[in-house]
């Protein structure tokens, strides 16, 4: 698919709704876009290849958009496969293209491409570096950690654009329609939510700039209210809850700990909270158990205790948590046991490893299916998250 960004920037991605684990992990049912982009002045830049899985489609726009010109340069903003798959290849076709990139992406060249021999043919650049193509000058802004570290965004202040890498992208192939926050939220917080920090210091950069487009390499191109986007992004990378309300996560093995996390939800609706969701842990998307926990103020957490420890699918969201930077949340804990609960006792202790959290006392432990008498504790908890 080959599009106008402006008169003189092409889109020349490609989508690919084949995939059914996008990095191995994350369930895509949209699929993925790989985009990349040529810019055509005197001088003819690529931003970006794409993952080999789609090489042949992207060849073919690529010809088609130089329209019998040979490219000057090729400009690696991230070295991920999915991005940089086809570096080798345009060396092979294109001997004396130049490849410009950060400092640490030129170093990381060899790392995935073996044979070829880049020696005579990168242009390493730092923090405000340009690059002129005639007509328009490129202007490189570093981005370490957003989210590997050799990452680096473009911006061409002739068409007030910037080349974001993967800050600003989402899952889904371009030509499936949808609501852009969902699933850039499941992006953010499951590929770049550990490195808050670091997008907070990359949108201070953006700031300073006049930027009118963001082209990332997931995604659709943004153009309109970019006050939008860039809102959430300052809201996801600051760790700030989006939504006021609860996520009840469960993870429960013959029912009783679901019975009990439901019960939960009602409580709560009761009370008056519009913004309840119940998440059974054992068969949702993690990524999205993991979006949901970031977007919501609060959590609860009921779990079943297994062999002296926690039911599995509650110590790998937590671990998930962990790996992520959750924090600057309130969190109450429901757990369950026939005879020895432990569930609670690892649930504080994996929380207790993620920052400004507040973990709500004392833990309510139900006895294999709960009961009227544990009401009263039940309903103290929701006052206690809600408080």
């Amino acid at each position: 698919m080959i599009t106008n960004v402006t008169e003189n920037i092409k889109y020349i991605g490609v989508d690919d709704a084949d995939i059914d684990l996008f990095e191995s992990q994350y369930v895509v049912p949209n699929g993925i876009s790989y985009n990349s982009y040529i810019i055509l002045d005197e001088k003819v830049a690529i931003v970006d290849t794409v993952d080999l899985r789609k090489s042949s489609e992207w060849w073919s726009n690529l010809e088609t958009a130089l329209c019998g010109r040979t490219p000057d340069y090729l400009i690696v903003q991230h070295m991920e496969p999915d991005h940089a798959g086809n570096i080798a290849a345009v060396v092979e076709k294109y001997p004396d293209i130049r490849i410009v990139a950060s400092e640490r992406a030129v170093s990381m060249l060899s790392q995935f491409f073996e044979d070829v021999d880049f020696s005579e043919r990168t242009i390493a650049v730092s923090e405000s570096d340009t690059l002129e193509l005639g007509g328009r000058t490129l202007q490189f802004v570093m981005a370490p950690m957003v989210h590997w570290p050799e990452v680096m965004l473009t911006y061409d202040s002739k068409d007030k654009l910037v080349f974001s890498a993967d800050a600003f992208g989402k899952f889904g192939v371009l030509t499936h329609e949808e609501e852009w926050a969902c699933e850039a939220r499941r992006y953010y917080f499951n590929i770049c939510g550990k490195y808050g920090n670091q997008v907070q210091a990359l949108l201070k950069k953006l700031s300073t700039l006049d930027v009118a487009t963001i082209c990332p390499l997931h995604g659709p191109i943004l153009s309109d209210n970019l006050g939008y986007y860039i809102g959430l992004y300052d809201t996801w990378s600051k760790y700030e809850p989006e939504t006021d309300g609860v996520l009840v996560a469960y993870a429960s093995i013959h029912g009783g700990t679901a019975a009990a996390a439901h019960r939960m939800v009602d409580i709560l609706k009761t009370k008056g909270v519009e913004n309840v969701i119940a998440c059974d842990l054992s068969r949702c998307d993690m990524a999205e158990a993991v979006e949901d926990a970031f977007r919501m103020s609060k959590m609860i957490l009921a779990a079943s205790s297994y062999d002296a420890n926690v039911f599995p699918p509650m110590y790998d969201f937590l671990h998930h948590l962990q790996m992520k930077g959750y924090r600057r949340r309130r969190v109450g804990i429901i757990e369950n046991g026939s005879w020895a609960p432990t569930a609670g006792r690892v649930m504080n202790a994996m929380l207790a490893e993620m920052r400004d959290l507040e973990v709500i006392s004392p833990v309510v432990t139900i006895r294999s299916r709960m009961k009227r008498s544990d009401l009263p504790a039940m309903e103290l908890l929701a006052d206690s998250v809600m408080a």
